[in-house]
């Protein structure tokens, strides 16, 4: 199964809940935060939810 690197790229300032407690559930705190994902369909999903706050790339 592909990796996902998640990077945290804008702030959560003045973001929804929803959107501060996604990123807290992918593992990330502030702006540059990095986390390494396996690419399941529950992951995929808080990708998209938090599209605009974030980068995402694949690793092997």
């Amino acid at each position: 199964m592909a990796r996902l690197k998640i990077t945290q790229t804008r702030s959560v300032i003045g973001t929804k809940q929803n959107h501060r407690d996604t990123l807290r559930t992918l593992g990330l705190k502030r702006v540059n935060d990095v986390s390494v994902r396996e690419a399941r369909p529950e992951v995929i999903g808080m990708v998209h939810t938090v599209r605009h706050l974030i980068t995402v790339e694949e690793v092997d």
